[in-house]
């Protein structure tokens, strides 16, 4: 399994879009910067198909320090979720999308 930097997914983005990598890279930077303004207010961000970006309140939980072993508690706090599209499942999951040839 590979992964794909922020600097390929410029060029990906590029050459599918005719655009400069310079221009792809401040289209991307700037998606970026509005899903996380969003999330920073609180709002969701739903790209139909693609999937959504929400923010969830944690309760404080009980762990514990993996070096030590001690137990600690976690206080509350905010986690960034994502839920998978059914476009995005579908082809993840290698299902022919409705409509085409399979």
């Amino acid at each position: 399994m590979a992964l794909i930097a922020k600097g390929e997914l410029v060029g990906l983005v590029a050459d599918r879009a005719g655009l400069s990598d310079a221009d792809s890279a401040r289209v991307i930077g700037v998606l970026l910067e509005c899903i996380s303004e969003a999330l920073t207010r609180g709002d969701s961000v739903r790209l139909t198909g693609f999937g959504t970006f929400r923010v969830t309140d944690t309760s404080e939980r009980r762990g514990h320090d993996p070096r030590t072993g001690e137990i600690l508690t976690i206080p509350p706090g905010k986690r960034v979720l994502f839920s998978a599209g059914s476009r995005l499942r579908g082809s993840v999951l290698g299902e022919a999308r409705a409509g085409e040839p399979g």
